[in-house]
């Protein structure tokens, strides 16, 4: 019996190196996942969400930079995979969406579950094409792949259920994809115009971003022969900062005064693979370098003088042979100390709690740190669980950190952290998640326990969108609509079949981790945190200390001065300095 097209598809993704696809079936899927049954070599990760199919491809491919894979029946089933779809691409990681769509000839016609998914896609992904015969779809899939490989996001490829199940002998032959490494590096001219701005610097600052990966030898050459301190974004935490004497921590809004300084001081800076979005944070008046393999993306934020369009690995290794070597190391030696004292404020604030306000999220950060696995993948909703997480979690080249950073969606860590432990079985994955962003796909932990994936569940549980709240705080305006009540995620994950612990004074945090680190399976530790930590930015506004004061006044005056007292004593471990 001849193949169908959908088992030409199959082929293609086994040879391609794809072992998992994420998705719910469904009518228009089934051709395709009846080959997947007949064929064995690729599984198919049931999850309870498509929203949460698509972040767990994205996960995947974050912590293994290949190929991911999801799937969404028509209508409703593949719009749902559209917000994890918008992370993958906006983050840069390479997924593949398989999106079925109503019989052919009825599009256009107002069937049943019709949408145009070729159109939804198209603002969250580097390719997307609608199948028009069957004879396409197997070159489509190729060309989706491998855009999705070489640009750095999504491919979509939207298929009318029905080709799924056409003979495909006449299908037009389609060969496997795999990423191709190619040497990227500016031309000469442009290489020697920062060296001469760089040899005639004196304090030059390097932040860094995702674009590192595989490059940190380089980074710290380059730190190295400028006497550069080196800033971080969120997205190059754990690739820059571990064996990095010229670390001096992150900047932007959840990052340390002295990332912020560093910047702040420099009269070059030099931005090598990040797009660190918030431009309050640049310095003003300075040249600026940047490297960027996407050229399109070089002075977005801030004015550049000179751009290079090459990968950071490349073009700093043609840069440095141009640079002389500084002998000044004041700028690094004062930036440097910098970020010693500030790292020392850090951790003196990583104290369990006291008294009925719950714990200081901060100690459970730097526990789960502690005790975590060397070569942990961590996943952080976005939220506070990100600002603990930047702060508290430290890289050692081997452990990884995925959090939807650029995307900024809720709820991504337990879906990030599903793609990333069915990929690393064997490895630790821990799920640092807010109360609100569990809730949110709150389904997935039967998704964990369907498919046996023993990802550690943290719940940073203090009964608010609290991210939210700082953001009202910091605006003048009394905080409203964030208040949550929660269930027991303890008693629900026993419920669902995973391990579950409840932790609501400090000295129960180090044994529920610990037995949840050990447990042969899914685990969650639901932890009560302090609602009213005040996580202080790097640079304070004007507007920042008069929205504060403002909320304050209005809280009073709305009858809140209980909150007011709440927040007053959980921060004032602030105010004790050792």
């Amino acid at each position: 019996m001849a193949g169908t097209v959908a088992d030409a598809v199959v082929s293609m993704l086994k040879e391609s190196g794809v072992r998992r696809i994420y998705g719910i079936p469904g009518d228009s899927l089934n051709g395709f996942t009846d080959a997947l049954r007949r064929d064995g070599g690729i599984a198919w990760e049931h999850v309870r969400h498509e929203e949460a199919a698509a972040f767990a491809a994205a996960g995947e491919a974050a912590v293994t930079g290949e190929l991911a894979v999801c799937a969404g029946s028509c209508g409703p089933g593949n719009l749902h995979l559209i917000n994890g779809l918008f992370d993958a691409n906006r983050s840069g990681v390479p997924v593949l969406a398989i999106a079925a769509q109503i019989p052919a000839e009825e599009i256009g016609g107002g069937y049943f579950q019709e949408t145009h998914p070729q159109e939804l896609f198209r603002e969250c992904s580097v390719y997307c094409e609608l199948a028009a015969v069957p004879e396409q779809v197997p070159r489509l899939v190729e060309m989706a792949m491998r855009a999705a490989l070489q640009r750095g996001g999504v491919g979509v490829v939207v298929i009318p259920g029905e080709f799924f199940l056409t003979d495909g002998a006449a299908a037009t032959g389609a060969v496997a994809a795999r990423p191709l490494r190619s040497i990227v590096r500016p031309d000469d001219e442009s290489l020697a115009a920062a060296a001469e701005v760089l040899n005639g610097a004196e304090r030059v600052t390097i932040l860094a971003g995702a674009g590192c990966a595989g490059a940190h030898d380089q980074l710290i050459g380059l730190a190295a022969a400028l006497k550069a301190p080196v800033v971080h974004a969120f997205r190059g935490k754990d690739l820059v900062e571990y064996d990095n004497p010229y670390d001096v921590g992150m900047t932007g809004l959840i990052g340390f005064s002295s990332g912020y300084r560093a910047m702040e001081h420099c009269d070059v800076l030099v931005m090598l693979g990040t797009d660190f979005p918030y431009r309050p944070f640049y310095p003003e008046g300075v040249p600026v370098i940047q490297v960027d393999v996407r050229g399109e993306r070089i002075g977005r934020r801030v004015p550049v003088q000179v751009p290079l369009v090459g990968t950071v690995r490349d073009t700093v290794d043609a840069l440095l042979p141009l640079l002389e070597e500084k002998a000044d190391a004041t700028h690094l030696d004062r930036m440097t100390a910098h970020y010693r004292r500030a790292r020392s404020r850090l951790d003196h604030l990583a104290k369990p709690g006291h008294g009925d306000s719950g714990l200081h999220p901060q100690f459970v950060a730097a526990t789960i740190d502690r005790l975590a696995a060397e070569d942990a993948v961590f996943t952080a909703d976005v939220g506070t669980p990100c600002i603990w997480a930047a702060r508290y979690l430290r890289m050692n080249g081997q452990r990884r950190l995925i959090g939807s950073f650029n995307h900024g969606s809720m709820a991504n860590a337990l879906p990030h952290a599903i793609g990333a432990q069915a990929s690393q079985r064997d490895r630790q994955v821990v799920a640092l998640s807010g109360d609100g962003g569990l809730a949110m796909l709150l389904g997935e932990l039967l998704t964990l326990r369907q498919q046996q994936l023993p990802v550690k569940v943290v719940v940073f549980n203090n009964t608010a969108l609290s991210f939210v709240e700082l953001e009202m705080k910091a605006a003048g305006i009394v905080t409203y609509g964030t208040d949550l009540t929660n269930p027991d995620f303890a008693g629900i994950a026993t419920a669902a079949g995973l391990f579950g612990a409840r932790v609501e004074k400090a000295d129960e945090l180090e044994g529920a981790l610990r037995a949840a680190f050990e447990h042969d399976g899914p685990a969650l530790v639901d932890v009560r945190t302090a609602r009213h930590e005040l996580s202080l930015p790097p640079k304070l506004t004007y507007g920042q200390l008069k929205g504060f004061t403002l909320y304050a006044t209005r809280t009073i005056l709305s009858g809140g001065a209980d909150e007011i007292v709440e927040l007053a004593k959980t921060n004032l471990h602030e105010l004790d300095r050792e």
